[in-house]
């Protein structure tokens, strides 16, 4: 299988217009275009009856200690997390490309709808579900895209994984709101072929690379 992205080169960095979030030298971090990337894929093994899509962010802190907070960091040593920005399941095998700005064109204050998706595919909640809860303005279902917005004083790069699976069955069962760790379950033993690009997204502007 391959994967490829017309919005970003494998290991290299998104554009803004594909971020949740962009760095402001005033607030620190602003909304941004919040696109989902194009991606397209191809040699699809024989047997292939659908399609799941799952972005997520495997460099997300695993406290919250020092997140976003006047006068400290979130150090590059502390262990880190998944984080989930897109989960897409039942899609159609063709055509083999969703366009950038298809699924998602901006930031929608408590989420976008779900879980009914294009082409009769359906979308997965993302972990911003679970990050805006409790506040005011933001909190809901989030479904389907919203793209990168790591912390504004991470010391690090992070990496965000588009991985397209084809699977031999239609239907993944899941039903009702689902996640990325409910898809990850359901998928086992049905995934015929994977392909995976990377791309990478920071908002501090001295954040490195992690080594």
């Amino acid at each position: 299988m391959k994967l490829v992205s017309e919005s970003f080169e494998n290991g290299k960095p998104i554009p803004e217009r594909c971020a949740f979030g962009a760095y402001d030298p005033e607030n620190h971090v602003r909304l941004a275009g919040n696109r989902n990337p194009h991606l397209a894929w191809s040699d699809l093994p024989d047997g292939t009856k659908s399609v799941v899509i799952i972005c997520h962010d495997s460099d997300v802190p695993s406290r919250g200690d020092d997140v976003n907070k006047e006068g400290r960091t979130v150090p590059a040593d502390l262990p880190r997390v998944d984080f989930f920005h897109w989960v897409l399941v039942d899609l159609p095998p063709e055509p083999a490309v969703i366009a950038e700005g298809e699924v998602s064109d901006g930031v929608t204050p408590r989420g976008k709808p779900g879980p009914e998706a294009l082409r009769g595919a359906r979308h997965g909640i993302n972990d911003y579900t679970g990050w805006f809860a409790g506040d005011p303005e933001m909190e809901g279902q989030y479904f389907g895209y919203d793209g990168p917005c790591p912390p504004w004083n991470d010391e690090i790069v992070h990496h965000y994984h588009f991985t397209v699976y084809a699977l031999d069955v239609e239907r993944l069962p899941v039903e009702g709101v689902f996640g990325g760790d409910e898809v990850r379950r359901a998928m086992a033993g049905h995934v015929l072929g994977q392909a995976r690009i990377t791309g990478t997204y920071h908002i501090n502007p001295d954040a490195v690379e992690r080594t």
